[in-house]
């Protein structure tokens, strides 16, 4: 990599006076920042078409305080092709991501899970929900949000298959003969564990949990990139209704 350069993808942007751009970032060594392009919205300018979501770039930038100045832009390689259902859940991912890290905090691991979650939402066919579970989750692990799946938060036995757990925040999950939306079964928590779900159930499940475990993330604010897919959804299907981490 070109020296001074970093990696990065832009997360969102938008207009900011008639031909500038304000960005959203995330970068490989600098985390989420915010930069501002100066004329990039202009005719003549030739970062009008990199400065894309889901486009890798190489990004250098100066200045001081919270919006610093981004000095050169080049696209490492065409955009990813991510369109219909994956391109819905590409936009979710990058609004969580907006909406839940700091400004310039260090998260060279977690570029990498969200580089490889982009590039298996590209080359899908099928449902993103299993490639956003295991996003949400390792997302969950950058935060320092440290959960023990396997074994009970009240007697430290591991969990059972046919045993039900209740959600606890803070302190884990802990055998109940309650059942509700904070209730999981022992091969649910196995399988969050391990980051595979065999079926339909476990699926569902991971969907549940990382939609309670991101919440005091996220705040009260609905995501936009929901309410898009809900629209988007209609459209295509009335019945149709999945969204990349709606209520069940």
């Amino acid at each position: 990599m070109i020296d001074g350069w970093q990696r990065a993808f832009v997360l969102h942007g938008r207009p900011y006076s008639e031909t500038s751009l304000l960005l959203d970032l995330f970068t490989e060594s600098h985390g989420r920042i915010k930069l501002l392009a100066k004329g990039a919205r202009s005719r003549r300018s030739q970062l009008k078409g990199c400065l894309q979501p889901f486009t890798p770039l190489l990004v250098r930038w100066g200045g001081k305080g919270g919006v610093k100045t981004l000095r050169g832009a080049e696209a490492v390689s065409l955009s990813l092709p991510l369109s219909g259902l994956s391109l819905y859940s590409g936009l979710y991912v990058n609004e969580v991501l907006s909406r839940v890290l700091e400004d310039e905090t260090p998260y060279s691991s977690l570029f990498f899970d969200y580089l490889e979650c982009i590039q298996s939402l590209a080359g899908l066919s099928g449902s993103p929900e299993m490639v956003l579970r295991r996003f949400e989750l390792a997302l969950l692990g950058h935060l320092g949000y440290g959960i023990d799946f396997l074994h009970c938060a009240g007697s430290g036995e591991p969990v059972s298959d046919s045993m039900t757990y209740r959600y606890r925040q803070e302190k884990g999950f802990i055998a109940s003969l309650v059942v509700d939306h904070l209730t999981f079964t022992g091969r649910d928590l196995v399988a969050l564990a391990e980051r595979t779900f065999p079926d339909a159930d476990t699926l569902r499940a991971a969907k549940r949990f990382t939609r309670i475990a991101l919440k005091p993330y996220l705040g009260g604010k609905p995501l936009k990139s929901r309410e898009l897919f809900r629209q988007f959804s209609v459209k295509k299907s009335p019945n149709l209704m999945v969204l990349p981490n709606d209520s069940e």
